[in-house]
């Protein structure tokens, strides 16, 4: 699992689809899903903070929902491939499934019993729903869930219901065999750097992949290698690919973005066009993440660009979220300055078929 998550992959967040009366959409579920995998998505992460994190509050809409994602990735993957990168008639890698746990031990074990019952590899560990947030119970409950499938450590942006956490934290997590990969999501360069510092000095530095979730700074990280001299040999590590709600837009554009950044980190010559790119994914997700009000429209905002292109119904959720004042015409000038990153000819192509 560990080789597999440092390969480079692009694993965009799983959005939610709710029809009008705020249940389940499950024509649109699966169009997300296929659209994501017709992309050329390596993974698929379903239960996690865009696909809204009250799904947890529902056991039976919770498992409905990973249960629909598997299957559908299983029927893409055993079908001949028509569209996205290299397509050539041949029938798709399986994706690799991640699943977003929530709560205390109890209910995240459990959550990951489901979860490996339904064919899911790995399971992504969210503070959100926990009682006592303190450190010791987010390694408690690491250990525990890491019982049931690998884990991947999550560094979550406060403002969506992270929290500041010590580097002391990040070794003790990293001491788990059954850690196999860290996403790095704080929105900040410090803590960003506390992760990979304690990873670079750690026994299992070249056990745990690093996985972008930074979608305000999501080229560099593809780029930044961290390296650091440890019993006289110089380690290095880099996240290679990412796990990212900003992916869940743009899917296609995602994967030729990681393909390039590695080929120019690897290469060292980094061209500015690349970071060019850089800045134009930020003016991006300022805009459907709701920066201006503080990530207030973040779920809403990637719900509405998928409406916007016929993916989606509606922007709902499950919670009391919606989109801020002038964000939904935001997203529009966005789409219309920048369709490649949005993957407009590519979803235009590909709708009728994924809804069908």
């Amino acid at each position: 699992m560990h080789e597999r998550l440092d390969a480079g992959v692009v694993v965009p967040a799983h959005p939610l689809a709710l029809d009008d009366s705020s249940r389940l959409d499950p024509a649109a579920q699966r169009a997300l899903t296929l659209y994501q995998l017709d992309a050329g998505a390596d993974g698929l992460s379903v239960g996690v903070h865009s696909t809204q994190f009250e799904l947890h509050d529902d056991p039976g809409l919770l498992r409905t929902v990973w249960e629909l994602a598997a299957r559908t990735a299983d029927e893409h993957a055993a079908a001949p491939s028509t569209s996205g990168p290299g397509a050539d008639g041949a029938a798709a890698s399986a994706p690799l499934l991640i699943a977003g746990l929530v709560g205390d031990t109890a209910q995240a074990v459990h959550e990951a019993e489901v979860a490996r019952d339904l064919g899911y590899q790995a399971v992504l560990m969210s503070p959100w729903g926990m009682a006592d947030r303190s450190e010791p119970r987010l390694l408690e409950r690491a250990a525990a869930v890491g019982e049931v499938l690998p884990t991947i450590g999550f560094y979550l942006q406060d403002s969506v219901g992270g929290m500041p956490l010590s580097r002391s934290f990040w070794r003790s997590l990293f001491d788990l065999d059954s850690v196999v990969a860290v996403k790095t999501a704080p929105f900040n360069r410090y803590r960003t750097n506390d992760v990979m510092q304690e990873l670079l000095v750690h026994d299992r530095w070249d056990q745990v992949a690093v996985l972008t979730g930074n979608d305000d700074a999501i080229v560099a990280d593809l780029l930044t290698p961290y390296r650091r001299t440890v019993g006289g040999v110089q380690r290095q590590v880099r996240a290679r690919g990412g796990l990212l709600g900003q992916w869940a837009v743009g899917t296609r554009a995602a994967v030729g973005l990681v393909a390039r950044a590695n080929a120019e980190a690897e290469s060292g010559a980094i061209t500015p066009e690349l970071l060019s790119l850089a800045a134009d994914l930020v003016e991006i997700n300022a805009g459907v993440f709701d920066v201006l009000h503080d990530f207030a429209g973040c779920v809403p905002g990637i719900n509405e660009v998928l409406r916007q292109q016929g993916l989606l119904r509606t922007t709902r959720c499950l919670g009391p979220d919606v989109l801020s004042p002038g964000q939904s015409e935001l997203i529009r000038s966005l789409r219309e300055r920048f369709p490649v990153l949005f993957d407009e000819e590519f979803i235009a192509e590909g709708l009728s078929r994924w809804l069908d």
